[in-house]
């Protein structure tokens, strides 16, 4: 196993694939796909894809863009640590624990504001950004062991994670059961609740996803400019072979996102990978940029992105009221009916959705032209 020197030493050195422009757009597509799940019109007019899947259905497009963002998550972390360490090369641990647990907080500070917001009131639980601030900080210090110990750790994880699904049986219940409010996870989660941490047990197979990708970006910061093809080989290979063992694994457990089973986990991982093989052949390789152009404007914001559209729009358009046809409706639904007298239900919700989507990439190109970045 490597020593800490000879890593430290490894990611010191600058290589030419620093900064990947497909990784930026394959966030950005990522964030894309959250606005427009995140902000439907009528429900009837969008296909099931643009919805999670119920309880014992076949995962979803909009299933995957929560652990596609963990996915790419874990693909940076090389490329980050690697800027990191060339700054801070006699960084111990402890300042990389430091680092790390500075970034979650901020995640867990934002997130706490979201659901707050939500509620008009102040609320510490788990939600969305609770959840990457934890996956990341628990990721981040498993970075720091070598590469086959963190790929044992992610599947150890996994493992962990497969077992208490599947065998642990509930306490108090009739044995184990799976099932949408009958499950371990929702038993432990009840139990944690009181304390605010209903949902801390998804940390693990976050975590391990993040791993995943970890295991891809450095593979790709190590590519040299003659061995990109072979990249994009091994990036379809090694998305096949998790999708396969996911496959495989739901016949044990299956695919589902509300308790993030293993057989997920490897599925979204192997389909991200995939798609990064095709914004990295397109982008890096082939350089045909200007067509992913708003995808890198909102990946390289991605988390004011995320975090600023919904305050904004829970403060403003759904906060403010305005009659129609004398009722008393929010703004943002008076929007929905303006686009869907104008274009009929279907049509007009998705320019509904696709004008939300447009306002925001204005506001994201203006801080990138300004370069204005959010780095948490």
């Amino acid at each position: 196993m490597a020593s800490e020197q000879e890593k430290a030493a490894s990611l010191s050195k600058p290589l030419p694939s620093d900064r990947l422009s497909s990784l930026d757009a394959f966030r950005g597509f990522t964030i894309i796909g959250m606005l427009f799940v995140n902000n439907p019109g009528h429900p009837h007019a969008y296909p099931r894809q643009m919805f999670h899947a119920g309880w014992g259905e076949v995962v979803t497009f909009c299933d995957m863009i929560f652990p596609w963002f963990l996915f790419i998550v874990g693909v940076a972390l090389p490329f980050s640590v690697a800027a990191f360490r060339r700054r801070n090369p006699d960084a111990g641990l402890g300042t990389v624990a430091l680092r790390a647990g500075k970034r979650a907080a901020i995640l867990i500070l934002l997130g706490i504001i979201i659901i707050s917001t939500v509620h008009k009131r102040l609320e510490i639980r788990m939600d969305v950004l609770q959840l990457i601030g934890t996956s990341f900080f628990v990721a981040a210090l498993l970075y720091e062991a070598p590469k086959r110990v963190r790929m044992a750790a992610a599947a150890g994880l996994l493992l962990f994670h497969w077992i208490l699904l599947r065998f642990v049986p509930i306490p108090g219940g009739d044995g184990w059961a799976f099932e949408a409010n009958n499950n371990i996870i929702w038993w432990i989660n009840n139990q944690l609740r009181p304390y605010h941490l209903a949902g801390i047990l998804s940390t693990v197979p976050c975590a391990a996803l993040i791993l995943i990708g970890t295991w891809f970006g450095d593979a790709l910061r190590a590519s040299g400019p003659n061995e990109r093809m072979k990249m994009v080989k091994t990036l379809i290979i090694g998305g096949v072979v998790l999708c396969v063992a996911g496959y495989l694994w739901s016949y044990t457990l299956p695919m589902n996102k509300l308790v993030w089973t293993p057989p997920y986990m490897l599925w979204a991982a192997g389909l991200g990978s995939m798609v990064l093989a095709v914004f990295y052949f397109l982008m890096d390789i082939k350089g045909w940029k200007t067509w992913a152009f708003p995808c890198m404007v909102y990946g390289m914001n991605a988390i004011a992105a995320y975090f600023i559209s919904i305050i904004v729009r829970l403060n403003t358009v759904q906060a403010w009221y305005t009659t129609y046809e004398g009722e008393q409706i929010t703004l943002w639904r008076r929007m929905l009916i303006f686009w869907s007298d104008l274009a009929g239900e279907t049509l007009g919700s998705w320019l509904f959705t696709s004008a939300y989507v447009t306002f925001w990439f204005f506001v994201m190109w203006w801080m990138y032209r300004k370069k204005i970045f959010w780095r948490v």
